[in-house]
């Protein structure tokens, strides 16, 4: 099955590292295809940013993001420079602290900075939580995928920090914590 997945926050969230998570998690653990792409720029420096990926169990021909099925926003200005017109059948995760506008699609809000930031001590790992919630509540790869990604893309040591954020991202995303609208 394909999907199309948008992100976009704003430099220094970590927007492009999750899209290379999750494309890895597809590729190497879960053996489907998976193509990332990438904007950024002077949006490196806290402007909006955004990275994508198609994964498909089918060889991809088109590289780019043509019609996203799923987002994962992390900022207001991502939201509407990259989801706003989000088609009605999508599925969004917003983070719920940082992006005030609602999408008319289905939307799922998690409070994915501050959660890092008072459950986790450090706000470097919404990105993360975010990942959590959207495997949890989207399946776009498996959780035994993303975990086994999530460690082979963070730097030593914080291993366990980011499982920790995985994990309360899944129950985020399985609806254990968050508010999920149609």
């Amino acid at each position: 099955m394909r999907h199309e997945v948008r992100f976009s926050g704003f430099g220094g969230q970590g927007i492009i590292l999750s899209a290379v998570i999750v494309g890895r998690a597809a590729v190497m653990y879960d053996h489907t295809f998976a193509v990332q792409t990438q904007v950024y720029g002077p949006e490196a420096r806290g402007g909006a940013s955004m990275s994508a990926v198609v994964i498909d169990d089918q060889q991809i021909l088109y590289p780019k993001v043509a019609n996203p099925d799923l987002f994962v926003i992390m900022s207001q200005e991502g939201f509407e420079k990259y989801g706003a017109t989000a088609p009605e059948g999508a599925t969004m995760l917003l983070d719920a602290g940082l992006v005030h506008s609602r999408p008319a699609c289905r939307y799922i809000e998690v409070p994915a900075t501050e959660s890092a930031r008072t459950i986790l001590g450090k706000t470097i790992f919404a990105n993360i939580v975010m990942l959590g919630a959207l495997v949890a509540a989207t399946g776009v790869v498996s959780r035994d995928a993303i975990e086994r990604a999530v460690l082979d893309s963070v730097p030593k040591g914080t291993e366990e920090s980011n499982l920790r954020a995985l994990r309360l991202g899944f129950d985020y995303g399985s609806g254990e914590r968050s508010e999920e609208h149609a």
